[in-house]
């Protein structure tokens, strides 16, 4: 029987794979469930990033996107069982997480970059003139795999894109003098809003208190993926690294030492426009993207005149031998 689909590159970039079909949302998701190693290989084979359009019926059976998320991993994160705000949770399926401006959700938009375009009038991309780039949840060991993102609301064309970037072919690219000072490397990751970004410390804010299901992480800044057996840089920027205690295990701490300056170079070599993609939405689209081997950041819209909603959800199971028997970090401890 023929398949479906087809598989093809991703307009637009340099690295992903775009599912096409004709098929209803129900009838893609039934034909997925029964060929998902089809789909799992074309994201494995996309340096983990993989587009799917045209599944705006999600909007009506939100089950359909948890159906699609269980073929990418055992386990569909339940956002009642985790330390996340309840307000941020599909009210319907708590396996959703709504990222939206409107009211319960009320999230923000990130700000617009200064200035909003570069010299030649194209959408920054590249660190430090875009920050907010960042893996889902690096901040817990072990992090999550995959994370499925769809689009229920979008915002205006030209506002609100989602950026993606290879952190396989951003590792290949790696001059071979940073490839030998990021071997075994560890990054401390934690969780935003801490008060341990760069400009927090340099105006002398006092970091939060954190308990213990809240400790900053580390984690290899060169990472083996489990299933490709390919190297990636694992790497946030600004608001997701300790920048007190870090952002490099063993290298000179704080916002302006040895381990800072490291860390603004590889970042502005992983968002270089060459490893990057600008995603430009459109209702029903769907981006399955691999956090173990990518990075993202959002774009600003204006949320005073329009409304977007976003749906994610993320998978967990196979982090790789370095995380083998770990309990999960964020999961408060009874005392």
């Amino acid at each position: 029987m023929p398949q479906p689909w087809t598989t093809t590159a991703l307009p637009g970039a340099s690295f992903g794979k775009a599912i096409v079909t004709d098929l209803p949302a129900a009838a893609f998701v039934a034909a997925a469930e029964a060929d998902a190693d089809c789909l799992v290989a074309a994201l494995a084979d996309g340096h983990g990033l993989m587009r799917l359009r045209g599944l705006g019926a999600l909007s009506e059976e939100p089950e359909l996107l948890l159906r699609l998320s269980r073929l990418f991993g055992d386990e569909v994160e339940d956002y009642r069982t985790t330390t996340t705000p309840k307000n941020m949770v599909h009210p319907d399926v708590p396996q959703i997480f709504v990222v939206s401006n409107t009211p319960p959700f009320s999230r923000p938009p990130p700000a617009r970059p200064e200035p909003p375009l570069t010299a030649d009038g194209a959408l920054p991309v590249r660190f430090p003139h875009r920050i907010g780039w960042h893996t889902d949840q690096s901040y817990r060991r072990p992090p999550p795999d995959i994370s499925l993102f769809y689009c229920h609301r979008p915002a205006p064309p030209d506002q609100a894109q989602t950026l993606y970037a290879d952190g396989v072919a951003a590792y290949a690219a790696l001059p071979d003098d940073l490839k030998a000072r990021v071997e075994g490397l560890q990054a401390l990751h934690v969780r935003p809003r801490s008060g341990r970004s760069p400009l927090q410390l340099r105006a002398g804010e006092r970091p939060k208190p954190l308990p213990p299901h809240e400790q900053p992480q580390p984690q290899p800044v060169a990472r083996t993926h489990p299933v490709t057996g390919q190297t990636a840089l694992f790497l946030c920027e600004y608001g997701q690294l300790d920048w007190q205690n870090g952002p490099f295990v063993g290298l000179e701490p704080g916002p302006d030492g040895e381990g800072a300056r490291l860390a603004v170079q590889l970042m502005h070599h992983y968002t270089d426009p060459r490893f990057v993609y600008a995603h430009e939405w459109r209702q029903g689209d769907l981006i399955v993207y691999d956090n173990r081997c990518t990075i993202h950041a959002a774009t600003w819209f204006d949320a005073d005149r329009y409304e977007r909603i976003m749906w994610r959800t993320t998978v967990r199971g196979n982090p790789g031998p370095d995380y083998a028997g770990e309990a999960p970090s964020w999961i408060p401890r009874p005392e």
